[in-house]
């Protein structure tokens, strides 16, 4: 990692690792990987989450039988790890904005 790159925080004992496959794990670990180097992502991989908060977006892992969301937010310093979940349809549930805002206001909170 060069000392440019930014860290991964991830919220320990609230966000699980899925059951990815190997590609969708390469594919996630790539994708943080760019993130961290300071690179914007965009459709199809990422778009932003407004509805989350201020430079909070979703990473789109497809899977072999799943679609994986990665809800993660842009720092100075870092790149959040919000939460990850199968997304089942067009819409983010509402419960998981929820879920979202709350552990990025006690992020901040510390």
């Amino acid at each position: 990692m060069s000392p440019k790159d930014k860290e991964l925080v991830w919220f320990a004992g609230e966000v699980k690792t899925p059951p990815f496959s190997s590609e969708a794990r390469i594919e996630a670990g790539y994708l943080l990987r760019l993130l961290q180097k300071g690179e914007s992502l965009s459709l199809p991989q990422s778009r932003p989450m407004p509805s989350i908060g201020k430079r909070c977006h979703e990473l789109r892992i497809n899977d072999e039988s799943k679609i994986w969301r990665i809800v993660y937010r842009i720092d100075e310093d870092a790149i959040v790890i919000v939460d990850v979940f199968a997304k089942k349809t067009n819409k983010t549930p509402k419960a998981v904005i929820e879920r979202c805002q709350k552990r990025l206001k006690q992020y901040d909170a510390i």
